[in-house]
């Protein structure tokens, strides 16, 4: 067993969270990646994911290793791009496009930390006008597009930057008016606010998901920023993202409901061209931003 390979390979995984799209990463089949993982897991003797019919996630051994993959296979590549000559490389402009709620939250200061450790990287950075189909973002000019939910294109490449977690959070003011749900079942005898794709909320039972559809929510919108300030304001409960909620749950100025039963967090995604050469400056860029979600943050 070559252990880079099969640490590459348990480190694809981490990003996509299939074998399938490891293998797509890759270019190798999802029965080769299947069996890289289990030698691995056979040499460290620990289980390192969880297997289901339709996708994978990694146990607690295996988030430790593949974070621990992640920084070795960085710190080679850096070092064979140092010694080679390559650094200058990695130059030019940089276009990414992102949904307005992600970029709102973190991306801007990842940003700059990346536009600080790469100064021959210029970057082009555009919130919103996204669309649906995974490949738009090419014919529109941009080198990497961020997502929420995996595109599962052939035309693309797609890898896994970090988990997006939410919440369900009111006001203390709403809360002192209307009282403080204790059960799942409560909510429906509450005021709710909804994000109009995201209509359906997944909490966690017992390590299952139980789908809440929210009826008939006083406000619907495409907007997770106005959902937060809606909640803000005392209107109503909402589902909403954790780390723009940050601040204000540390002031008190939001409420989280039911933290025995976590919000199923989601992924997110930076989608890039499929095939040939990535350009360096992709490549580094996917890299530092992997890297920068897995450390911590001052607020």
């Amino acid at each position: 067993m070559d252990r880079l390979v099969v640490m590459r390979t348990l480190a694809a995984v981490a990003h996509s969270s299939t074998f399938s799209g490891a293998a797509q990463e890759l270019g190798i089949s999802p029965s080769l990646v299947s069996r890289h993982v289990a030698d691995l897991e056979e040499t460290l003797g620990v289980r390192l994911v969880n297997r289901t019919p339709r996708s994978v996630s990694l146990t607690e051994a295996g988030q430790t290793y593949a974070e621990f993959a992640d920084r070795i296979l960085l710190e080679i590549e850096e070092t064979d791009e140092r010694l080679a000559g390559r650094q200058d490389s990695a130059e030019g402009v940089l276009s990414v496009i992102s949904p307005k709620w992600i970029g709102l939250m973190d991306l801007g200061a990842a940003i700059g930390d990346f536009v600080r450790a790469h100064p021959r990287i210029r970057v082009r950075f555009e919130l919103g006008g996204i669309s649906d189909r995974p490949y738009d973002f090419l014919d529109r000019g941009f080198d990497v597009a961020f997502h929420a939910r995996d595109p599962k294109d052939s035309r693309v490449r797609v890898r896994r930057i970090t988990d997006l977690p939410f919440l369900l959070a009111a006001s203390p003011d709403y809360l002192s008016r209307h009282g403080t749900p204790s059960t799942i079942a409560d909510l429906q005898e509450h005021t709710l606010l909804a994000h109009m794709s995201d209509a359906t909320w997944r909490l966690t039972v017992d390590d299952e998901i139980a789908h809440v559809k929210v009826q008939d929510p006083l406000v619907a919108t495409n907007a997770y920023l106005v959902i937060e300030q809606l909640v803000e304001s005392g209107l109503g409960i909402g589902l909403i993202p954790r780390r723009s909620a940050r601040k204000a749950l540390d002031a008190g100025e939001l409420v989280e409901l039911l933290p025995q039963h976590p919000v199923q967090s989601r992924s997110l995604y930076a989608v890039h061209g499929p095939g040939g050469q990535t350009p360096e400056r992709v490549k580094v860029f996917l890299a530092f931003m992997t890297s920068w979600f897995r450390q911590p943050h001052d607020d």
